[in-house]
């Protein structure tokens, strides 16, 4: 029995709850998002981020009774939300698959919402979902940023995005992760974290980028080329030849 949390700073996004055993984690205050900016107030417990708006709240069961999900999210002192959810439950070649993400945008809600609306799909889509599936969502995963790239041509502002996703298939949870939102798994009372910031200044991130023929330095924090407080992500394409959204995929 276990919960699964995903987490995008500075809100608690996102609950999935796997057989419920133990209380949400909760963090708040206001900071600088990853592209320097002030970011959201926290003022929601257990949920992922959603649109701008009034406090949004839900969930459900999968048919088969295995596992149930809920969120909430309500916005800060922003005017507009750049962060989103996605929670599905969907029925795939007779199997049923729960895939849930969160997506914390910085420069804009573009990339996030693309990657929200693009994602999953893409996922249960490929051709080895169920035969390899972490080769599926590491495969989509760039495949999605290749095409938020493409659809990026017309704007003269970068935007990025973040993605923290559990996938369920049968008896098996996947986690993804690219840039800083975090997973955070619950077993016996013990929070035990599944995913790792994507942060310029870790040595081996920092060495990738430096071998790409990229720097990084301190302007209040660590930063990609001065400007970028994470060293993954969707979109940022004046970035993506250091910026990549290769995943890390942990299996339980």
């Amino acid at each position: 029995m276990h919960e699964l949390l995903l987490l995008g700073a500075p809100l608690v996004l996102a609950l999935l709850s796997l057989f419920p055993c133990c209380s949400c984690l909760s963090q708040g205050g206001e900071e600088d998002d990853d592209s320097g900016e002030k970011g959201e107030e926290e003022v929601s417990l257990m949920g992922f981020a959603g649109e701008a708006g009034p406090p949004v709240t839900g969930g459900g069961f999968s048919a088969n009774g295995k596992f149930s999900y809920g969120y909430a999210s309500s916005p800060g002192k922003r005017s507009s939300m750049e962060d989103f959810h996605d929670t599905r439950i969907d029925g795939v070649d007779g199997e049923t698959v729960g895939l849930f993400g969160v997506f914390d945008g910085h420069g804009g809600a573009r990339a996030a919402e693309f990657v929200k609306q693009n994602l999953f799909t893409n996922l249960i889509k490929h051709p080895k979902f169920f035969t390899d599936t972490k080769s599926a969502i590491a495969e989509t995963y760039t495949s999605t940023d290749s095409e938020l790239l493409k659809a990026e041509t017309n704007h003269n502002r970068d935007a990025g995005s973040t993605a923290s996703t559990a996938i369920l298939v049968g008896d098996r949870l996947l986690v993804a992760n690219v840039g800083d939102s975090r997973a955070v798994i619950c077993r016996g009372g013990d929070a035990i974290a599944v995913s790792r910031d994507h942060k310029p200044d870790q040595s081996d991130e920092r060495q990738r980028i430096e071998d790409a023929g990229g720097f990084v330095m301190w302007a209040g924090t660590w930063r990609v080329g001065g400007v970028l407080a994470v060293s993954r992500a969707f979109g940022d394409k004046l970035l993506k030849q250091y910026v990549v959204a290769d995943p890390e995929i942990k299996v339980s």
